[in-house]
C-alpha cells in the first residue's frame, strides 16, 4: 500500500542524527519484505505455493532489529520476521527455494519456512515448538561472555510464546548469568486465535522483567526509527555491560496466523486502527513529506526490488526438487565424527588396561577432567556441579582447577540449559550438561529430540553436546530417580546413545563422546558408580562408538545386554558354569549389528537382557534384527528378560521383583534346555 503524501501521518518519526542516505536505505530494507510478502500472497492465491505465515504490519521490528546489530552478531528470528533474513542480505532466490522445499534451499528440502539457520549471516531460525530458541540465544551470549567478546544477541518471541516454560527458564538463566541478550517480544495481540486477555493477566510484558531482576523497555513496534534507535542503544549498552534486557514491541498482525486460518476472530475496528499505523506506509509518507524521498525515487526503488524478485522467482521455480536417496539422507543425520578434530591429535583407542584399579565414578571423573584439559572450549553445566561437586560428587574440585566460567551451577531450568548448550555449539564450543538424575530429562525433551537431534540434518549445524544421565534402579530410589529411559532417545534419529558397564569403558566412551561433534546421551548406572573397581589406564583414551565387547566367549547360547545387565549375566554364567557368550553392546546408537548377528549365528540361542521395561525396550529391536537376518541359524525362540511393565517401585522387596535379575537364571536354564 502507498499512502498519498497529503494524508495525515499516524506515526511520529524522529530522524535524530541520521543521514538522508541512512533513512533511504532503511526505507529500502523496510519495503523489501513487504513487496516479497505481497508477491507470496499472490502466488498463494494462484496455488503456486502451499503455505505462508505473513508478517505484514510487523516489518519494522524485524528490520529494525537486524539493522541494530553488527553483521557478526547473531539474531534468532521467528516465522514472521522475513525482514531479518532480507536485511541480513540473504539472497531471495535461495530463500524462496527454501520455502518451496527445493534442493538448493538452506535445508535441502528438509525443512520449510523459516525453520533453518545460516552461519554466514549469523541467523538461527526457530523450530515450531515456541520458546526453545531463547535458550539457544543464552548459549550464544554465554560464549560471547566467556570469550570476552563485546557482542550482543537478539532473540525474538511472540506474546503467545511467553506462556511457554522456555520463556521463563531462558530469561531466568540470562538474568542469573548476566548474559548480553535482548529478548524481543512482538506483542501483536494474539497467539494464533487466542487474544491477549486469555493468555495472561499483566498489563504489559515489561512488567515481567521486574520478576527476573532485569530491565524492561517498551517500543512502538510499527515505528522503524524508534525500533532501530532503541535496539541499537540497548545493544551498545549490553555490549559494554553484559546483561539481558526485555524489549516489548507493540504491534499488530494484519493477516491470519497463516493464510488458511483467516481473521474472522479479530474485531474489524482493530484492523482499521492498525491499518492507519502501517509501518511501511507511514514511514514512506514521512520521507516524502520531509523531502528525503521523492516519488520518482520511491517508484524506482520499488520497481527495482519487484524486478529483482520476479527474476529470482523465475530461476527459483526452475530449481530442482530434492531426490530421496537413503544413503544421503541418513548420512546427513549425524555430523562427521572427524569434524573439527583436525587441530587435535586423535585419542589412542582401547589401550591395554594396565594394572591400576578404579571405580566407575573415578573413571568418569578422570575422563571428564582429561577432556576439560584436552578441550579448552568445553563448558560443564548442571545443578550443583560447581563447589558441591554434583549429586554424586563427580565434579568435586573442578571449580578450583577449571574456574566457575567453565564449571557452572545452573538454575532448575533443564530446557534452557540444554538450549544454552546448543548455543555454545553454534559458537564453536563444546558443552556438557549433567542431568542430576536421568529421570529429570523429561523437562528438556523438546530441546534434545527436536533441536539437538535434528539440527544437523536440517541445516548442517553441529550440536556438540554431551548429556550425562545418572540412571538405573537397585538403590531404593523410587519411580522418579530410578528409570532406565534410554529408549526415549534410541528412537530419535540424530542422537547417539552410550551405556557403559565398566570403569574402563566409562572413561573411554566418555572421552570419545567429547570428540564427537554431535549430541551424545551418556548413561551412567548409579549402582555401578562405587561398585567393584576395574582396570583403567591413567592416560587419555577413547573407545569407538558402535563396537561391542565380548565379555565371555561361549558356544551354547548368547546373552546380549548392556549396562547393569552385563554384571547380572556374568554372575549367572559364573554361578552355573554354562557355556554362555556374553556380548556387552556398550553403545545402542550406533549399534554393533555385526557383533549381535555373529554371536546369534554362532550359538543359535539368544537371550536379550536389559533393565528397562519389557514392552518397547531395546530387546524388542534386537529381536527383530536377529529374526530378520539370522532366523535360519536359531535353534530356539529368542528370549527377552527385562523389568516389569510398571514404574520403578520404592520398597526394596517390590524393586527386587520389578528388576529382571532374579528371573535371569531360570530363563537361562529354560533356554539352554530347549
Amino acid at each position: 500500500m502507498i499512502i498519498d503524501p497529503t494524508e495525515q501521518k499516524q506515526l511520529a518519526f524522529d530522524r535524530g542524527a541520521h543521514s538522508d542516505a541512512f533513512l533511504i536505505d532503511t526505507y529500502e530494507k523496510l519495503v523489501y519484505p513487504r513487496i516479497i510478502e505481497e508477491k507470496m500472497l499472490s502466488l498463494l492465491r494462484q496455488g503456486r505455493i502451499s503455505k505462508w505465515f505473513s508478517g505484514i504490519g510487523q516489518e519494522a521490528i524485524a528490520v529494525g532489529a537486524a539493522m541494530a546489530l553488527r553483521n557478526d552478531e547473531y539474531i534468532l528470528p521467528m516465522h514472521r520476521n522475513l525482514g531479518v533474513f532480507t536485511a541480513r542480505g540473504m539472497p531471495f532466490r535461495k530463500l524462496f527455494a527454501q520455502w518451496q522445499g527445493k534442493a538448493t534451499g538452506y535445508s535441502k528440502g528438509r525443512e520449510r519456512s523459516f525453520h533453518f539457520g545460516d552461519q554466514e549471516h549469523k541467523v538461527v531460525g526457530m523450530i515450531s515448538h515456541l520458546g526453545p530458541q531463547m535458550g539457544i540465544a543464552d548459549g550464544i551470549a554465554l560464549a560471547h561472555k566467556l570469550k570476552k567478546e563485546d557482542r550482543c544477541v537478539i532473540v525474538f518471541t511472540g506474546d503467545g510464546a511467553t506462556s511457554e516454560g522456555d520463556f521463563h527458564e531462558s530469561l531466568n538463566v540470562a538474568a542469573v548469568w548476566d548474559l548480553p541478550v535482548l529478548f524481543v517480544i512482538e506483542n501483536n495481540g494474539y497467539g494464533l486465535s487466542t487474544p491477549s486477555h486469555e493468555q495472561f493477566r499483566m498489563k504489559s510484558f515489561v512488567d515481567k522483567a521486574v520478576g527476573y531482576g532485569i530491565e524492561g523497555v517498551q517500543v512502538a513496534g510499527n515505528n522503524i526509527l524508534e525500533v532501530y534507535d532503541t535496539l541499537a542503544r540497548l545493544a551498545d549498552s549490553v555490549r559494554e555491560n553484559p546483561r539481558p534486557i526485555l524489549v516489548e514491541c507493540i504491534t499488530f498482525r494484519m493477516r491470519g496466523h497463516e493464510e488458511a486460518s483467516g481473521t474472522k476472530y479479530v474485531p474489524k475496528e482493530l484492523f482499521e486502527e492498525w491499518g492507519r499505523k502501517d509501518p511501511v506506509a507511514n514511514y514512506e509518507e514521512w520521507l516524502l513529506r520531509q523531502g528525503i524521498l521523492s516519488i520518482a525515487s520511491r517508484d524506482s526503488i520499488r520497481t527495482r526490488l519487484k524486478d529483482g524478485i520476479e527474476e529470482d522467482l523465475k530461476h527459483a521455480f526452475e530449481e530442482p526438487d530434492p531426490v530421496a536417496v537413503k544413503e544421503v539422507e541418513e548420512g546427513d543425520v549425524y555430523a562427521r565424527s572427524d569434524a573439527g578434530q583436525a587441530a587435535r591429535s586423535p585419542l589412542p583407542l582401547e589401550p591395554d588396561p594396565g594394572g591400576r584399579e578404579a571405580r566407575m565414578i573415578d573413571a568418569i571423573q578422570e575422563g571428564l577432567s582429561q577432556s576439560m584439559e584436552r578441550h579448552a572450549d568445553l563448558v560443564l553445566m548442571g545443578q550443583d556441579i560447581a563447589e558441591y561437586g554434583g549429586a554424586f560428587k563427580i565434579t568435586e574440585g573442578f571449580v578450583e582447577r577449571f574456574g566457575k566460567g567453565r564449571v557452572r551451577n545452573t538454575p532448575l531450568c533443564e530446557s534452557a540449559i540444554l538450549g544454552t548448550a546448543l548455543g555454545l555449539s553454534i559458537k564453536g564450543m563444546k558443552a556438557m550438561m549433567e542431568m542430576q538424575f536421568a529421570d529429570f530429562v523429561s523437562e528438556g525433551i523438546t530441546q534434545i529430540c527436536n533441536n539437538l537431534a535434528k539440527i544437523h540434518y536440517r541445516w548442517g549445524q553441529n550440536a556438540d553436546v554431551v548429556v550425562r544421565m545418572p540412571t538405573g534402579a537397585g538403590v531404593g530410589a523410587g519411580p522418579f530417580h530410578s528409570q532406565s529411559n534410554e529408549m526415549w532417545f534410541v528412537k530419535t534419529p540424530g542422537l547417539k546413545v552410550v551405556y557403559p558397564s565398566t570403569p574402563y569403558d566409562a572413561k573411554g566412551l566418555l572421552m570419545s563422546a567429547f570428540e564427537d561433534p554431535g549430541p551424545v546421551m551418556f548413561f551412567e548406572h548409579k549402582a555401578l558408580y562405587r561398585a567393584t573397581p576395574g582396570p583403567v589406564p591413567e592416560q587419555p583414551y577413547g573407545i569407538p562408538f558402535g563396537k561391542a565387547r565380548t565379555v565371555h566367549k561361549g558356544g551354547a547360547m548368547s546373552i546380549i545386554t548392556y549396562g547393569m545387565g552385563v554384571h547380572w549375566a556374568t554372575a549367572v554364567q559364573q554361578e552355573t558354569g554354562a557355556d554362555i557368550e556374553i556380548i556387552d553392546l556398550r553403545t545402542l546408537v550406533p549399534l554393533d549389528t555385526e557383533a549381535v548377528l555373529m554371536s546369534a549365528k554362532k550359538t543359535g540361542r539368544v537371550l536379550l537382557l536389559h533393565e528397562d521395561t519389557l514392552t518397547a525396550g531395546f530387546g524388542g529391536e534386537l529381536a527383530a534384527l536377529i529374526a530378520e537376518q539370522a532366523f535360519e541359524h536359531l535353534d530356539a525362540p529368542i528370549v527377552r528378560v527385562a523389568s516389569w511393565d510398571t514404574p520403578v517401585p520404592f520398597a526394596i522387596p517390590l524393586e527386587n521383583g520389578f528388576l529382571p535379575k532374579n528371573r535371569l537364571r531360570e530363563a537361562v536354564e529354560r533356554l539352554m534346555a530347549y
